[in-house]
């Protein structure tokens, strides 16, 4: 036999003997091990069984966070819409040597100190009033004789013959003049308004005379009821205003024409188109302006050529919306004009120039976009403005905008998401803004795949 033979039967050999010396295992060994190893076959089950089920926890606890996670919230990018101002008014300006004119009730729209002195032209250096002067004489008559309401006719006046005398004196003067026949009578109400509707400069004398006793009294009344309302620019040498001594400037007379005005006598006669008492000619308001253009009121004056002057009052009504109008209150002066045609001409167009200055100013469209929501899912939403919108002011006043975006609930079409409002002068428009187009919410798989752009 060779060597490679005999190797395997020595290594039998060997085993056999191995196993001949080792114990045969009893009953109750082979039971503990294979009690061992149900044992271990049952933990690794259950450790198994436990992996299993975290894993498919987690999964679950994933798909409902993610299926119910909050949105980010879209994107919002907007801009606040710019306003093209209106063109500045144009205000006609009489052609007269010096005018100015106050506005009440129009601080708001004009700017402040508007129902001062709003605008002039010429220089405030006192000139001749002419028959202005017969505004300040009734004014101080009615100061020391008042009458106890606007048709209070007061006590009666019987003309003498030297009151008759003031006819003639004034006829040669060349001045305006009324019938005064000597024992005639009239109630102070109507000699009042004698002076002033036809401007007749003999009752203006009389009157006055017959309220204070005498011219001088009268003078010395006129000038203390001038410094006590601080009217420093005015001088007054007479009661008619046929002296060029009686001078003023425009911001006295402004400050005159609101104290007639407020008066509710004088208003209501400087009001009056014409007159017609029992046994004189019927009289005409020398004031033809009266009830055109929103005239009012008050007096005319003229010392001839280049010197006609005009203290009026007019309301101008501006219609703010549509049936809705306000009146502003104006109180004017044109001193120095060249012919009473050439002041009334120029007088209506500056009223009219200031009605024309107002109107309604553009300032959105309805559907006009301002801004868009997008979401990180891809949905889009346009922000827009839910109606037209303009806005009433004056001249080219400066229009404010403030915009106000809010975070809609749904994104849905026509939900409100902010306001718009613009602000000129005392007038305020607000327009909301609302989303045009549906933003959908993201699909399950969206949610899932994309959790970096859920929220919360």
């Amino acid at each position: 036999m060779t060597t490679d033979q005999q190797a395997p039967d020595e290594f039998a050999d060997l085993t056999e003997l191995m196993r001949d010396e080792m114990p045969e295992p009893d009953a109750g060994a082979q039971a503990e091990v294979r009690a061992a190893r149900r044992r271990r076959r049952r933990r690794a089950l259950l450790i198994t069984v436990a992996i299993i089920a975290v894993l498919l926890l987690a999964a679950g606890g994933y798909t409902g966070w993610a299926l119910n996670a909050p949105l980010a919230a879209p994107v919002e990018t907007s801009q606040t819409p710019g306003v093209t101002p209106a063109p500045a008014a144009v205000l006609a300006v009489p052609s007269a040597a010096a005018s100015a004119i106050s506005v009440s009730g129009g601080d708001e729209y004009l700017g402040p100190g508007a129902s001062g002195i709003w605008s002039t032209t010429g220089t405030d250096e006192p000139r001749p009033l002419a028959s202005l002067t017969k505004l300040i004489t009734a004014m101080v008559i009615l100061d020391a004789k008042p009458l106890a309401h606007a048709t209070d006719p007061g006590p009666t006046l019987t003309f003498s013959e030297a009151d008759n005398d003031l006819y003639d004196k004034y006829y040669v003067m060349g001045a305006t003049i009324a019938a005064m026949p000597t024992g005639s009578t009239m109630t102070q109400r109507q000699a009042l308004a004698t002076m002033l509707v036809p401007s007749a400069s003999n009752y203006a004398e009389a009157v006055s005379t017959w309220a204070f006793g005498s011219q001088g009294r009268f003078l010395e009344a006129a000038r203390a009821w001038l410094a006590a309302r601080g009217l420093t620019g005015t001088t007054i040498v007479e009661p008619t205003g046929m002296s060029a001594r009686n001078t003023s400037t425009l911001t006295d007379l402004i400050a005159i024409g609101k104290l007639a005005s407020a008066d509710p006598v004088i208003s209501l006669i400087a009001a009056t188109p014409s007159l017609s008492f029992d046994g004189y000619d019927r009289m005409f308001n020398t004031n033809a302006l009266l009830g055109t253009g929103g005239i009012t009121g008050l007096k005319t004056g003229n010392l001839g050529p280049g010197t006609h002057n005009l203290l009026y009052s007019a309301l101008v009504d501006v219609e703010v919306e549509p049936g809705i109008a306000e009146r502003l209150s104006v109180i004017g002066v044109v001193l120095g004009g060249a012919s009473r045609e050439s002041v009334n001409a120029d007088v209506l167009a500056q009223l009219d120039s200031i009605r024309a200055g107002f109107h309604d100013v553009p300032l959105a469209a309805r559907g006009q976009q301002v801004g868009s929501f997008t979401t990180a899912w891809g949905g889009t939403a346009d922000l827009v403005l839910a109606r037209d919108a303009s806005i009433f002011t004056w001249s080219d006043t400066a229009i404010t905008v403030e915009m106000d975006t809010t975070a809609p609930e749904s994104y849905a079409d026509g939900e409100v998401a902010g306001s718009i409002t613009w602000t000129a002068g005392p007038h305020t428009e607000t327009v909301d803004i609302v989303v045009k187009g549906d933003i959908e919410p993201p699909t399950d798989w969206w949610r899932l795949t994309h959790p970096a752009e859920l929220g919360g």
